[in-house]
């Protein structure tokens, strides 16, 4: 398997390289430990590119959009973020304000 150099190696590895990793540590059927302790790398390297890639999957598959909102009836307007969650705020919000709120409530937290 061509895969980064192992345990001795303290060099960071590109994002090609850690695709390259994970893909043959799905193909082995073994967990990321596993897989790690047979080649030699450090399981948390490879919990972190996990985590990392699948954040950055996340973030580019559903760009937040927003809506230009004129004559409505009410004063607020419902934002439905991917959560699930609803947001309601004001039709005269601030723009940049928004997307700071809407960036703060989309962000995943452990429980």
């Amino acid at each position: 398997m061509a895969t980064p150099r192992s345990k001795s190696t303290r060099r960071r590895w590109k994002e090609s390289e850690a695709r390259s990793v994970l893909e043959a540590a799905q193909e082995s059927g073994l967990t990321l430990s596993a897989f790690a302790a047979r080649e030699g790398f450090a399981a948390h390297r490879l919990y972190f590119w996990k985590r990392r890639l699948e954040q950055a999957g996340k973030d580019s598959s559903s760009p937040v959009a927003f809506l230009e909102l004129r004559g409505s009836a009410s004063a607020t307007a419902e934002v439905v973020l991917r959560s699930g969650r609803v947001l309601r705020v004001s039709e005269s919000i601030d723009a940049g304000t928004l997307q700071r709120l809407v960036d703060a409530l989309e962000q995943e937290r452990p429980c």
